[in-house]
């Protein structure tokens, strides 16, 4: 039966937060930035306001020339409506100035993926791994059938098929200035190619066992790329140089296979291993630095902050790079300059005990926080590109958002009937996409914590998700060995 519209009246008076501000009331505000120093005067506005007028009234007190976006946050909620009705909602005195952080968002916008607009066979196995080029023209595959695929984004086409292995290609990575990619199967032979002639560079030989991970010298560091790093199932890390293909430092310290390695923007290494521990490594000798012993089962899945600069190295969002390397690698370095804002670099690893660990690895061996609320494994997690925010992909059939720099939870993201396998990222850092058992993927809003579009369209799991730097294109791959690319 219906309550009478008395009863609910009174309920909806009684639940009134006291300190709502009156309808005509003015609120003094002052801004701040994320670092905590205060921009400008205390200033006081209606009530009404919205985050769109404090965005101009931002750009001005800033003397941007050219308007940036920005988004605000009040006592680490983000504002998104009005500002009287957030703080009624929310329970925020207005006694004293309201501080109000802002923090600007990526000035380009990707537009949200919505049709598969290329279904590319040729893979005669599962596809096990796609990789994006760091300017976006090409994609890279490997698959269980033993071959490396090249793809040509413009035409929708394969350009290359790469025969080399001799057993399934578990892993593919693109060097930063998209010269090499280096791919390692399950025999423990890396090969590197040519991605634009799709030659047979070479071959490094060494690890025992399958590989299971590997991460290039960021560009900042070295360009021409010439260095690499892999993880293996023989439970040993090996840096590689690309042009000798000799092995130039060979690190062990775990007593289990290794899952997963990333070559940070500080001079460490980082590996992962199910021994549960994770170590940094510095990369010009091969010491050991530290030891993170955060959890109680298999590490998975490591995750840097700067992981989207240190992939895109000097190309900007467009696929824009200088020519010459010196100027390029100035350019990666400003780039990496700009997206670390001369913080450290922080952590994040995601294990077989259902948590996550944050860490800021140049300061600390203790966590900054550990995460929890998954009830299965942690499958994949990744940074956002902005670094502030991060994702874990789980086997728990949901995906979670958590802030990037504290490693508070923020929202939990349901709607895959199957566990997830792996998420990314779009450029802008507004949206990311998810891809599971349940043969679908997702695309979803970071601010509205919802669903935007759905994918269905693969006919079984799919176990591979990228989306390209320049934001144009999803791809996914799976247990179909169909490529599918994905488009606004």
């Amino acid at each position: 039966m219906a309550e009478p519209p008395t009863k609910i009246a009174r309920r909806e008076q009684k639940t009134q937060p006291k300190e709502t501000p009156p309808t005509d009331a003015s609120i003094i505000i002052q801004f701040r930035s994320a670092n905590g120093d205060d921009t400008g005067p205390q200033l006081d506005i209606p009530h009404n306001v919205t985050p769109m007028q404090l965005e101009v009234l931002l750009n001005g007190l800033l003397n941007n020339e050219e308007k940036l976006p920005y988004s605000f946050f009040i006592e680490e909620q983000e504002l998104l409506g009005e500002l009287g009705a957030h703080l009624g909602i929310h329970k925020i005195s207005v006694e004293k100035a309201l501080s109000i952080v802002y923090q600007p968002q990526a000035v380009f916008r990707v537009r949200p993926v919505a049709r598969c607009t290329a279904s590319i066979p040729g893979h005669s196995e599962a596809v096990l791994s796609v990789n994006f080029s760091p300017n976006g023209s090409m994609l890279a595959s490997g698959s269980g059938d033993t071959a490396v695929r090249f793809w040509d984004l413009g035409t929708q086409l394969p350009k290359h098929e790469c025969k080399g292995h001799k057993n399934w290609v578990l892993v593919v990575a693109w060097s930063p200035d998209a010269c090499y990619v280096a791919s390692g199967d399950m025999n423990g032979v890396i090969h590197l190619w040519d991605p634009a002639e799709g030659k047979l560079m070479g071959t490094c030989s060494g690890h025992g066992k399958w590989i299971t991970s590997m991460a290039w010298q960021p560009a900042h560091k070295a360009l021409p790329s010439q260095r690499f790093v892999s993880g293996s199932r023989d439970n040993n890390i090996k840096v590689w140089d690309a042009v000798t293909r000799n092995c130039v430092l060979s690190m062990s310290n775990h007593t289990q296979l290794v899952t997963a390695v990333k070559w940070g923007g500080e001079g460490l290494i980082y590996s992962a291993s199910r021994d549960c521990t994770i170590s940094a490594w510095d990369d010009t000798d091969g010491k050991l630095v530290r030891v993170f012993k955060g959890h109680g089962h298999w590490v998975n899945t490591l995750a840097l902050s700067s992981e989207y600069v240190l992939r895109t190295g000097a190309f900007d969002h467009t696929g824009k790079a200088p020519k010459d390397p010196a100027a390029a690698k100035q350019s990666a370095a400003e780039r990496y300059a700009q997206a670390t804002a001369g913080k450290p670099e922080r952590l994040v690893s995601g294990s077989d005990d259902f948590t996550l660990c944050l860490y800021e690895p140049s300061t600390s061996k203790n966590p900054i926080a550990r995460m929890t609320g998954h009830v299965q494994l942690v499958n994949q997690v990744v940074f956002s590109p902005d670094g502030r925010y991060i994702l874990s992909a789980s086997f728990d059939k949901s995906v979670k958002l958590w802030d990037g720099c504290r490693g508070t939870f923020i929202a939990t993201l349901r709607g895959h009937v199957g566990p997830v396998y792996q998420v990314a990222w779009s450029a802008d850092s507004r949206m990311f996409v998810s891809g599971s058992k349940d043969s679908t993927l997702k695309v979803w809003d970071l601010r509205t914590r919802k669903f935007k579009v759905d994918l269905p369209g693969h006919s079984d799991e799919v176990f591979t998700v990228d989306w390209s730097p320049d934001g144009s294109t999803v791809a996914s791959g799976g247990k179909d060995r169909v490529l599918k690319l994905w488009r606004h």
